[in-house]
């Protein structure tokens, strides 16, 4: 009956073989159904004969107030520093065993732990899984991530412009030209015999004549002597953003084997049960 090692456990046995480049998923954040937060990767459980993972411990703090279990390692989907259970619900994992980090776990009765918290009376019907041997396969598929710049361009009020007016006084001479009339008197010498003798009208008599002038009368009317427009133009310039990205890359030679960042082939084809167990004591 093959039996789960703790993933630390190989790696305290055989760090030369491993080097640091070794996949661990302790310490990456969990996410349940929904992208729903559980808490954090506390482990993985490896089967000794196969050398796979098989589990991983997950810390349900984000659902409960302490509890961890063992969830099978097919039901993961890792994206850089995240694990996500897409189909793992808060009442599948409140029907899972609490982990007890002393007990010696074997493949075969964990198996049948998971094949009764998945499908228990607690679990809603439409939450209910029947577990099949893929979900215990750990994902082959590893996500190479890379950031890439998105630059969005906010409105911002760059001036404002105001237009008014005010009034200006100014003197203004116009010339005019006036007509007046002026009393003109001439007298003419005659010698002509008349039937008036004198004495018979006033001696008062006088003559009267109006004389008339031009005399300048000021008007002002308002005229629209200029209109403005105010309108605006837009103009585009050119902008260089600099910034620093980063993208992962794979580290594998020609020949399909695993390095490490020395370019050093990792081997983990010397890593057998009974290492693991003197390791442990057992």
């Amino acid at each position: 009956m093959s039996q789960l090692i703790r993933l630390q456990d190989i790696q305290a046995t055989h760090r030369d073989l491993i080097g640091d480049d070794y996949y661990d998923p302790t310490g990456k954040t969990a996410y349940g159904a929904n992208e729903e937060k559980i808490g954090k990767i506390e482990g993985a459980l490896v089967e000794d004969t196969t050398g796979r993972i098989r589990y991983l411990i997950v810390d349900a703090g984000g659902w409960f107030s302490s509890k961890d279990v063992l969830v099978p390692a097919g039901l993961a989907r890792i994206i850089g520093d995240d694990v996500f259970f897409d189909s793992l619900t808060e009442s599948q994992v409140e029907a899972m065993e609490v982990y007890d980090h002393d007990y010696q776990y074997s493949y075969k009765e964990q198996y049948e732990n998971d094949r009764k918290a998945f499908v228990a009376d607690t679990v809603p019907t439409e939450e209910r899984m029947e577990m099949q041997d893929t979900d215990y396969n750990a994902p082959n598929t590893l996500e190479l991530l890379e950031e890439r710049l998105t630059v969005n361009k906010d409105h911002i009020v760059a001036g404002l412009v105001k237009v008014g007016k005010h009034v200006v006084t100014e003197e203004r001479n116009v010339e005019v030209d006036l007509e007046e009339e002026h009393a003109h008197i001439e007298r003419t010498n005659v010698d002509r015999p008349t039937d008036r003798r004198i004495g018979d009208v006033d001696g008062n008599e006088t003559i009267e004549i109006e004389l008339e002038a031009e005399r300048a009368r000021v008007s002002k009317e308002t005229y629209v002597a200029e209109e403005v427009n105010v309108g605006k133009t837009t103009e585009r310039r050119t902008e260089t953003i600099i910034e620093t990205i980063q993208r992962e890359e794979l580290d594998i030679d020609r020949d399909g084997n695993v390095v490490d960042r020395e370019g050093n082939i990792i081997d983990r084809d010397d890593i057998t049960a009974d290492d693991v167990r003197r390791a442990r004591g057992m």
